[in-house]
């Protein structure tokens, strides 16, 4: 099985897939390997990539809360932080990371469940990228119902410090990792990582996880990059990332790293 991230690692600087990712893809599946994308990213934000892939595969999202089927737009699984554990998460990060905002992801049954505001993020919270697509709400309504993550802002701070300061005081009741530098941290129910996720997808295609290869460039990748048998850190990856990978790709996300790997089983 091979699973990648997406930003920073399958797609290229201007989040597309590049013609020869997709090659390298196209031959993997035709040799009947599954292909899993396993990403921070909501399911909401799954389709740019696989109309970019021109394939629909199973994807570990959320950093490993939600598994997805994309080929069938349908949530498989969901694992959350319940209403007492957000209230808690969001008084100790705004005691300890004064100014900081708070937003919450949650999931309906589909990618697009118009039921359900599946961002939504308090007055506090400056956006760390273009175009978002929240509903901004009040502090209280961020915290109202179970999230599959919890994201922390503090603009000008770094995503690292961050971490310093809150994981310590965390207690076990939830995971934090983070996908970007650009302050802002994410956390997951406690042992949610992209590993559990990819560990639940290995075992539903029986799959071993020493016949998985992973690609990854953030602190985010850190744990599924343990848990395959071949770990890849992309050569623009974060030092946590190239420090837990077997293999650091010669080659950046821009310039086809993912495909140079893949090339060497599947031309």
């Amino acid at each position: 099985m091979v699973a990648t991230d997406v930003d920073g690692t399958l797609i290229d600087d201007d989040e597309q897939v590049s013609p020869r990712t997709k090659a390298a893809v196209d031959a993997l599946i035709a040799d009947g390997v599954p292909f899993v994308l396993a990403t921070g990213r909501p399911p909401r934000w799954i389709d740019r990539v696989i109309d970019g892939l021109g394939y629909a595969p199973l994807c570990v999202c959320a950093n490993g809360a939600v598994i997805y089927d994309s080929a069938n737009d349908r949530i498989l699984s969901t694992q959350t932080l319940g209403v007492d554990t957000l209230s808690w998460l969001a008084e100790l990060s705004e005691s300890l990371l004064p100014g900081c905002g708070l937003a919450t992801e949650r999931v309906g049954s589909s990618a697009h469940d118009a039921a359900t505001p599946q961002f939504v993020s308090s007055p506090e919270y400056e956006h760390a990228w273009l175009n978002p697509d929240d509903t901004a709400v009040s502090r209280a309504e961020v915290i109202a119902a179970p999230a599959i993550k919890m994201l922390i802002r503090l603009a000008g701070a770094q995503s690292a410090d961050m971490r310093a300061i809150l994981e310590p005081h965390l207690s076990g009741r939830a995971d934090l990792t983070y996908s970007t530098d650009n302050g802002l941290i994410e956390l997951s129910a406690p042992g949610v990582t992209k590993a559990t996720g990819l560990a639940t997808v290995a075992q539903r295609l029986g799959v071993q996880h020493s016949a998985l290869i992973a690609f990854g460039d953030m602190p985010n990748d850190v744990p599924m990059l343990k848990l395959a048998g071949h770990g890849v850190a992309m050569a623009n990856a974060h030092h946590e990332a190239k420090s837990a990978a077997d293999e650091v790709a010669a080659a950046t996300n821009h310039h086809d790293g993912v495909a140079r790997v893949l090339e060497r089983w599947w031309l």
